[in-house]
């Protein structure tokens, strides 16, 4: 096999997505757009280097959305994309690849079938780019709008990326495009055609789209939760008594938000039981034990821990299974203190540990009417349901 390397490019800013962050690390069924494309390279067989092209403002998020893989330290990209790719070549440069190929991380679906034919059509050619042939009727008009003429689409095609090439002479070609000032190409296949290489075509996938609008974030959300057929739900149950007069304290941690109250909650950790109760009802979707079997009380690390934790790492078993959460519905029982007034916060701060919108948080609080020992103001009860999408292969 040759020496593969991988050129990712996202230093884009993105802004016809929407949204407060740059596309690329929006997350799309609970992963960044970055990751995905990232990761296709990573774990394929036949890419020994993966080069990631990023804004110099975005390192810090680039940090945080590929932690634990395992390639190049990112270049900084420039004005242009096709600038940002120079940069990714010269990054790759003292490394002497054989092939490189090009990828935009607006195409997170990408598979890696569809890599390995890349390697495979620039192996045999060159130059080659995966593309799909044009379906619907394709019309050119003039500057207002009026049909000019109809274009014959069967010599049309429909580019995407990943894009291969070898690796010296497209280097050559960016260099030399840089040096006559020629910024404008809107590819690599169309710049390697204006430097005089000849390119092929492979097929490409339907499902490899670009994610561009706000419309495309919403159908690869869709596609997503399309592909986890496997529905899972799980119930929680926890309680924690309100501590004796020595254990007073001056307020009660729930849903992970501290409420001011004149009674502390007694527990091994900091006793949040809609945490606690949402920690088991995941767990229960995934018939994966209960939270005192991950975090038993009896090992003193957990003493005063954080709840914060323990549903986070229970939202880590849904993901390490290739799955999302789909709802989580949280009841908690008590006299007092009043829930009303903190449940936005809770349903806030619990979408934010399970990684989902706060549309997919119901937080609810009755009383007991002064019955058992809730309606006694002993203790508060929490009851959770948590709805969970698997892939049907996590059986």
């Amino acid at each position: 096999m040759p020496n593969v390397a991988a050129v990712v490019v996202a230093a884009g800013r993105g802004l016809r997505t929407g949204g407060d962050l740059p596309k690329q690390f929006r997350r799309i069924g609970g992963e960044s757009m970055l990751r995905r494309a990232l990761l296709m390279f990573v774990e394929h067989g036949n890419v020994s280097l993966v080069q990631p092209v990023i804004h110099p403002e975005d390192l810090d998020l680039f940090q945080s959305a590929t932690s634990n893989l395992t390639m190049l330290p990112p270049a900084f990209g420039g004005a242009t994309r096709q600038a940002s790719v120079r940069a990714g070549l010269e990054a790759l440069a003292p490394r002497h690849p054989d092939i490189v190929l090009i990828h935009d991380a607006a195409r997170p679906f990408a598979s890696a079938d569809l890599v390995s034919r890349a390697i495979a059509a620039t192996q045999h050619t060159g130059a080659a780019i995966p593309a799909l042939p044009v379906t619907d009727t394709v019309k050119s008009v003039d500057a207002e709008g009026h049909v000019d003429k109809t274009l014959d689409r069967n010599a049309l095609r429909l580019v995407q990326t990943p894009q291969g090439f070898a690796f010296v002479p497209l280097l050559a070609a960016h260099r030399r495009a840089a040096a006559q000032g020629r910024d404008d190409f809107t590819d690599d296949a169309a710049l390697a055609e204006w430097a005089g290489m000849t390119v092929a075509m492979f097929d490409g996938e339907p499902g490899n789209i670009k994610v561009t609008t706000p419309e495309d974030f919403a159908r690869s959300e869709a596609m997503q939760f399309a592909a986890l057929g496997d529905v899972r739900i799980g119930s929680g149950i926890d309680v924690h008594a309100f501590g004796q007069r020595a254990e007073i304290g001056d307020h009660v941690t729930l849903g992970g938000i501290r409420i001011a109250h004149d009674r502390a909650l007694v527990g091994h950790s900091d006793a949040d039981v809609a945490l606690h109760a949402l920690t088991d009802a995941i767990l229960g979707a995934l018939a994966d034990g209960d939270i005192g079997a991950h975090f038993p009380p009896s090992n003193p690390q957990w003493r005063g821990a954080s709840s914060d934790r323990f549903l986070a790492f229970a939202v880590e078993r849904v993901a390490a299974r290739g799955g999302r959460i789909a709802h989580l519905d949280l009841t908690i029982v008590c006299e007092a203190p009043r829930i009303g007034p903190h449940r936005d916060a809770m349903r806030a701060r619990i979408a934010e540990l399970a990684e989902i919108g706060i549309a997919r948080v119901a937080v609810k609080a009755t009383t007991s009417e002064k019955l058992g020992f809730t309606g006694r103001g002993e203790g508060i009860a929490a009851y959770a349901t948590a709805t969970v999408r698997l892939p049907w292969s996590a059986l």
